[in-house]
């Protein structure tokens, strides 16, 4: 893949130089986000060092927020590809400041939509005359605020789809407010992988994938760890997870208000035996699965890549608000009365298919078509980035957004908001301990103080 910033008619150069790394920076605002960022970046690199003979070098930069990742929660994602001293926390300012000095050759944008459309806007107004390809895309299942979320992310070089079901629907967003289509390019989540399924000798295990804010309601999640409990107790041999997300108080991409943990203190009757709470990556958890439940966690995608037989609730009804009915055609709807008698799901494989799954063994050429977009895109300097939502088109909505993330409605740094540079040793020194006391203090107050207010107004 050729570097921005190599020059391959450069009569100077000799066959034998060295040349420059290909600079990829991962900007993401969660855990979840910066899983799926980073291992973009590495899906999308893959094999430059065979073809180029020449680095990678991935930077990872954290937006400052909520739900900043912990230094527990980054450990928990796993190996990424990316070194831990080239992760760095900072507010829009300061990656806009990194976009401008850095001289990026991919920028991948693992946020939120409302941040990928201010980060875009930023970008643009930086002015740079040869600007980084920018990549991004959905960290799992869209089955909510379609239209919002790809709109919110037009303007980018390239919006990822994680399957061909995906593409079709994106594409159709796009050409639907007249919007260019061309970035959306398919591909698949790049955390897909693992062994297949292979049943073991003496090991059930039955794991139930956890969602921050699916169901959101008090009732609808006691309801589902009272049944996950029961369906322990009546298979007593049987070892059942609850595979968790976080800790108490901290946060991840969606808001968890009552964390699972909370609520199986308060269970009568305790705990069986053979039922534990578990942290880790899923990819792990899931080694030793022989069933995966959920409601509609983005886990289901990971259990069905491997084969692993996977299990959508259908207990709460399957409607919108809940994700499931993403999984209407799957023949994975299944209630836990259903699972307490020894009933298995068995998918549809014309919709797998379509979900880009991938368990028929395509996975490897999933990013091809993305590589050698981005491939093409890096060999010239690139156009302006024109986003849908402009002053003009969206002029009640968009200086509202932009002002969220520090932003005036022309996509520079609001007034005062600018970080100022060091100007010794000494001085740097001091600002950057205030700052880390600072960040701490606000990520304190956000993730463990506010969620713990809000618990104490639901009782």
């Amino acid at each position: 893949m050729p570097s921005r910033t190599s020059n391959a008619a450069d009569p100077a150069r000799t066959p034998a130089e060295p040349r420059p790394a290909l600079r990829v920076a991962v900007l993401a605002d969660s855990d979840t986000r910066w899983k799926w960022g980073a291992l973009t970046a590495r899906r999308l690199t893959a094999g430059a060092l065979e073809r180029d003979a020449r680095p990678v070098e991935v930077s990872g930069l954290l937006l400052r927020g909520r739900a900043t990742p912990t230094p527990r929660q980054l450990a928990e994602v796993g190996d990424v590809g990316v070194a831990a001293e080239r992760v760095r926390e900072v507010t829009t300012t300061e990656f806009l400041h990194a976009v401008r000095d850095e001289a990026y050759d991919v920028l991948v944008l693992a946020l939120v939509g409302g941040g990928v459309q201010a980060m875009l806007h930023g970008i643009a107004a930086l002015g740079l005359p040869r600007r980084p390809v920018v990549v991004t895309g959905y960290v799992g299942v869209v089955y909510e605020k379609l239209s919002d979320g790809l709109l919110l992310r037009h303007g980018a070089d390239v919006v990822l789809a994680n399957s061909r079901h995906d593409a079709e629907r994106f594409r159709a967003v796009y050409e639907g407010v007249g919007a260019d289509a061309s970035a959306v390019t398919e591909a698949a989540l790049p955390f897909l992988g693992g062994d297949p399924y292979r049943p073991e000798e003496g090991r059930d295990t039955v794991v139930f994938a956890v969602q921050p804010s699916v169901p959101a309601d008090r009732a609808d999640r006691t309801y589902l760890l009272r049944r996950l409990v029961e369906h322990a107790r009546l298979h007593p041999r049987r070892e059942v997870l609850l595979k968790l997300r976080s800790k108490p108080g901290e946060q991840t991409t969606h808001i968890e208000e009552l964390p699972y943990q909370l609520l199986a203190q308060k269970l009568p009757g305790g705990l069986p035996p053979n039922f534990r709470l578990v942290y880790g990556n899923m990819g792990e958890v899931l080694d030793r699965a022989d069933l995966l439940v959920t409601v509609s966690s983005t886990a289901a995608l990971e259990s069905l890549h491997r084969r692993i037989p996977t299990a959508i609730l259908t207990d709460l009804g399957v409607r919108e608000p809940l994700g499931n009915h993403h999984f209407i055609g799957s023949g994975l709807l299944t209630s836990w009365d259903r699972l307490d008698g020894g009933s298995r799901p068995t998918p549809d494989e014309e919709w797998l298919s379509g979900q880009g799954v991938a368990a028929d063994g395509s996975y490897a050429t999933a990013y091809d078509a993305v590589r050698a977009k981005v491939t093409a895109l890096l060999a010239d300097p690139l156009p302006p980035i024109a986003p849908y939502y402009t002053p003009t088109t969206a002029s009640g909505y968009l200086p509202g957004l932009l002002a969220r993330h520090q932003l005036a409605p022309d996509g520079t740094p609001l007034a005062g908001v600018g970080t100022l540079r060091a100007t010794g040793r000494v001085r740097g020194a001091v600002r950057a301990t205030v700052r880390g006391a600072a960040r701490g203090a606000y990520r304190h107050g956000v993730q463990r103080v506010a969620p713990v207010i809000r618990r104490m107004g639901q009782l």
